[in-house]
């Protein structure tokens, strides 16, 4: 099932954006949803998937290096001259399930890079040009595992997940003045395609329906009260309001797109 929504095809019109993770996924839905609103926008990652059309402007780089960083800074600067919206979206974890004692200082290293120092690369790089110009949004995708950190094969990412909500928070704090916007999405269980086929995977292995298998993967968050996960578009939309000017005064903030996942206050 797909969500459509009324958009203003000029609310980013002579706005530049960079995308990270931008050819599947969360990443992608929020590159169709800006450019839906007339941004130029860029993606990068580290390939293409076979069955995607890639984005106009692509940059092909591993940004959890500091090689693929500077590839990506420098191809958006020729390309674009600088931004106006900057989506840290890229992440995730290739950790081995076991627990604490699975993890090797290399997991930890590579998961921190992915999720924490890329950001902070990237922000590092653009923030000058934004900072000259007077404004800028930079918009950083966190997690509920940040908040509810499950051990089994990911309490690295949700360590590293809480470091960039921490990271964001402070930065928010020394550029808001200067007029640059700072902000964190932070998604729970979005049902991509890389989900879907999690969920295929675990129906096969378990000899069960697929609907059962993302009710048990769903039951192990401890449950989604609207009672599915959120979708790819979604998580988009509240990324477009985030960083357009219908949210000029929200700064500072993490925003949970969790179906009510966390059970907390």
């Amino acid at each position: 099932m797909t969500t459509h929504y009324s958009v203003d095809s000029k609310e980013f019109v002579g706005k530049r954006a960079l995308v990270t993770g931008g050819t599947k996924g969360i990443g992608e839905a929020i590159v169709r949803r800006l450019a839906a609103g007339g941004a130029t926008v860029a993606a990068t990652a580290r390939s293409i998937p076979s069955d995607a059309q890639p984005p106009g402007l692509f940059v092909r780089a591993d940004v959890s290096t500091l090689e693929g960083v500077n590839h990506v800074v420098g191809e958006v600067l020729r390309r674009l001259g600088g931004l106006e919206i900057l989506v840290n979206n890229v992440g995730g974890s290739s950790a081995p399930s076991g627990g604490v004692l699975a993890l090797s200082d290399d997991d930890w290293q590579q998961t921190i890079n992915t999720n924490l120092f890329a950001a902070v690369r990237l922000d590092r790089a653009f923030l000058p040009g934004m900072l000259k110009q007077g404004s800028g949004v930079i918009l950083h995708v966190s997690s509920i595992q940040r908040r509810l950190p499950l051990f089994e094969a990911t309490l690295a990412y949700a360590a590293a997940k809480a470091a960039l909500t921490t990271y964001s928070k402070g930065l928010s704090k020394e550029v808001g003045p200067k007029g640059i916007r700072v902000n964190t999405v932070a998604p729970g269980y979005i049902e991509t395609t890389a989900a879907s086929h999690l969920v295929a995977r675990l129906a096969q292995n378990a000899g069960t329906t697929e609907e059962a298998a993302r009710r048990s993967l769903m039951d192990s968050l401890g449950g989604i009260p609207i009672g599915r996960p959120g979708r790819p578009e979604e998580v988009a939309e509240l990324v477009a309001f985030l960083v357009s000017e219908r949210a000029a005064s929200v700064h500072g903030s993490e925003y949970v797109i969790d179906g009510g996942t966390i059970p907390a206050v």
